[in-house]
């Protein structure tokens, strides 16, 4: 029984360290990702507004390169911003970031290219080839621009499909609740009418089984009253029983007079 606590108390620490190790290990990985992305962003920065700064300070062949590689690099990440950013929303454009990519490595080979360029001595060579440096540079770019322009295009043309639908709706909303014209004020009177009828009917059936209840109800009533009063008399038995055995007298009717009772004397 020992022996099995304490490979059980073993295990436990094992898959607790193992746990630990994974944890840290994704914690670790995640941190670094971090640094990496910002030192990127950092990086990237710098070289932008490092290319910016020569564009405008600089003339010449130098100058030329910063402006084509500040172009390119503009271009490409626009697009992928906007490609990326598309996608959550609509997976189409799946096949488009499948083309953007092809076309980002033309990109990188150009922009190491005229980054190489730039710490060239000779100039003269270099400006010979600007014309074709240029014109790589315009195909990737307008291509570039073609997949960004097209991606939201096709988001606003759709933002636009769903506003329409969702005005007409509200279009048709809004005049159900000004529909206040005659004819439908007379159907609701008709209506509450109808209902008022249906109601009415069962009370009037139920009124003449409740009448016709009472009397029998009241004859019953006298009846009882009047064996009380002859078994509260002190006639005889014989009496009583003649009395229980006649006939109950008739109702009179309110213009009757009171039938005066026999003289013994």
């Amino acid at each position: 029984m020992e022996e099995a606590l304490i490979i059980f108390a073993l295990l436990v620490l094992f898959a607790f360290l193992g746990l630990g190790a994974y944890v840290t290990v994704k914690v670790v990985g995640a941190a670094k990702r971090g640094v990496d992305r910002t030192i990127t962003q950092a990086r990237r920065t710098v070289e932008d507004t490092t290319l910016r700064a020569k564009s405008f300070g600089q003339v010449g062949v130098s100058g030329a390169l910063a402006q084509l590689r500040l172009d390119l690099r503009t271009s490409m990440r626009s697009t992928q911003q906007a490609l990326y950013q598309g996608v959550q929303a609509d997976a189409s454009l799946r096949e488009s970031i499948g083309l953007f990519e092809r076309l980002s490595a033309h990109g990188y080979e150009l922009d190491d290219e005229l980054k190489r360029l730039e710490q060239e001595p000779d100039r003269q060579r270099i400006a010979a080839g600007l014309p074709d440096l240029r014109e790589r540079t315009a195909k990737i770019t307008k291509a570039a621009d073609s997949l960004r322009w097209a991606a939201r295009d096709r988001a606003h043309r759709f933002a636009e499909d769903e506003l329409s639908v969702l005005s007409d709706q509200i279009e048709m909303e809004s005049g159900a609740l000004r529909d206040w014209s005659p004819e439908a004020v007379d159907e609701l009177a008709a209506a509450a009418a109808a209902w008022d009828a249906q109601q009415a009917g069962p009370a009037r059936d139920r009124a003449p089984h409740g009448s016709a209840q009472a009397p029998a109800a009241g004859g019953r009533g006298a009846g009882s009253r009047g064996a009380a009063g002859l078994g509260a008399d002190g006639r005889g038995a014989g009496a009583d029983q003649a009395a229980l055995n006649q006939a109950p007298p008739a109702a009179p009717y309110p213009w009757q007079k009171t039938r005066r009772p026999e003289s013994t004397t």
